[in-house]
């Protein structure tokens, strides 16, 4: 059943993982699994120092700076109770100049919630700014969505 908006931002705050879906120029949609922190209606992804990289402007910045829009998918499954599924899709649009306090809100919220982040290892985090959230759950009551993910 269709959940509503609200529950869809709770799932989306009680969340700290999923697919980040980008634009690339040639290939169309680039998806890739990342962390994410989500706080007064924007979403930020870490570009960090802790795990090794080639170059530290990865191509999901590159898309974003090419093309603002993206769309974050993150779900639970589980194969014996079908009733328990659910996920959540939320629009974004990349915020190239954040409002003042949201890159810092975003870094304290991704430290508070990795071990690995707690110094703020942060080369930057991509702050997206939410502008709709949609989402879908086999449970007669939504509402239990973030227990059920064990949260």
């Amino acid at each position: 059943m269709r959940i509503t908006a609200e529950q869809a931002h709770t799932m989306l705050g009680a969340g700290d993982h999923g697919v980040l879906a980008t634009v690339h120029r040639e290939r169309g949609v680039d998806a890739v699994p990342v962390v994410y922190a989500a706080w007064d209606g924007f979403v930020g992804v870490p570009i960090d120092r802790v795990k090794p990289k080639a170059s530290t402007l990865l191509q999901r910045e590159r898309n974003l700076r090419a093309d603002p829009r993206a769309t974050l998918v993150i779900e639970h499954w589980d194969r014996l109770d079908w009733s328990a599924l659910w996920w959540v899709r939320a629009n974004l649009r990349f915020e190239a100049d954040p409002p003042a306090p949201t890159e810092t809100a975003l870094a304290d919220r991704l430290a508070a919630t990795y071990p690995q982040y707690a110094e703020h290892p942060f080369v930057r985090v991509l702050v997206l700014r939410i502008t709709g959230v949609t989402g879908w759950s086999g449970m007669s009551d939504p509402g239990d969505q973030t227990q059920e993910k064990g949260r």
